[in-house]
């Protein structure tokens, strides 16, 4: 796959599919790998990138932390996905793109087109991750993976992230930079020196930055109230995925509209093309 160093971060990246383009940012939260569109969960056999790479160009990638793409310890908020995402279409040459979110990629996207709102034609949010019990698991994993440094230290995670293969949403104790400690030996023994009180803030600041409502978390209500940005929201069904999150969504989106079918009911048959409707209607 080819790849491109982001904001100092590397990125690997894939693009199929001609047409209009739409950026891809993956379901999947700290493994959120471009290979999740047809793996992981929902997904699982909706054909979406198959299909919408018949008409357009798809770029689906890695986010950083996850997959094949590298990563930095910092405190992680949501501008710094939206910096790997357009940081890729410019790499791309792409001034406007259509973007499309699954599962907490719904809360990049936002957060994309409230700061840009000029390089987005349209956002797909496909079952948005939100509501209470999606914050309280996420405050849970990281207060998990926290107790794990606490005892064992940062060497001790660095021996459990090469010992073991599940990644932070199957394995908390490894905490979110697992992916990137086991394939990067620089970056391990970087991490290694770390001060634990100095960890300790950035993890806690980075928990308080992207898991600070029940709702949908990555924007303020006030600027989805303003933004003009055409979208179209598919709701989830589950603790993450609450219903709850789409109908906010579309409480607060004035240009957005919502396609209200049960989960069991989205298939590969009519999910890629109700998308593909919806990107015809916005040109």
């Amino acid at each position: 796959m080819p790849s491109i160093a982001i904001d100092g971060i590397e990125t690997v990246y894939e693009v199929r599919g001609d047409g209009d383009p739409i950026l891809m940012f993956s379901p999947g939260g700290f493994n959120a790998h471009r290979g999740n569109w047809s793996e992981l969960g929902v997904y699982r056999g909706l054909d979406l990138v198959d299909q919408l790479s018949e008409h357009h160009a798809c770029i689906t990638f890695d986010r950083r932390e996850s997959g094949d793409s590298g990563g930095r310890i910092e405190r992680i908020g949501w501008q710094h996905y939206v910096r790997q995402g357009l940081g890729l279409l410019d790499h791309l040459g792409v001034e406007r793109a259509h973007l499309m979110g699954g599962c907490i990629g719904c809360s990049v996207v936002l957060a994309a087109a409230v700061s840009a709102p000029e390089r987005v034609r349209s956002m797909v949010l496909y079952s948005p991750a939100g509501g209470a019990r999606y914050r309280i698991s996420q405050h849970r994993r990281f207060i998990r993976h926290l107790g794990y440094v606490e005892e064992h230290g940062l060497d001790g995670v660095v021996e459990l992230a090469r010992s073991t293969e599940d990644n932070f949403s199957k394995d908390a104790r490894p905490g979110p930079w697992v992916n990137v400690i086991r394939r990067d030996e620089a970056f391990a023994d970087d991490y290694r020196r770390i001060p634990v009180d100095e960890y300790f803030a950035t993890v806690l600041g980075l928990v308080r930055l992207q898991f600070d409502r029940d709702s949908v978390p990555g924007v303020e209500p006030e600027d989805m109230l303003t933004l003009g940005v055409p979208g179209l929201i598919v709701p989830g069904d589950d603790p993450s995925h609450a219903p709850s999150a789409a109908h906010f969504l579309d409480e607060c989106l004035p240009a957005s509209t919502m396609w209200d079918v049960p989960v069991a009911e989205q298939t590969a048959a009519n999910a890629p093309t109700r998308i593909l409707e919806f990107l015809a209607e916005v040109g």
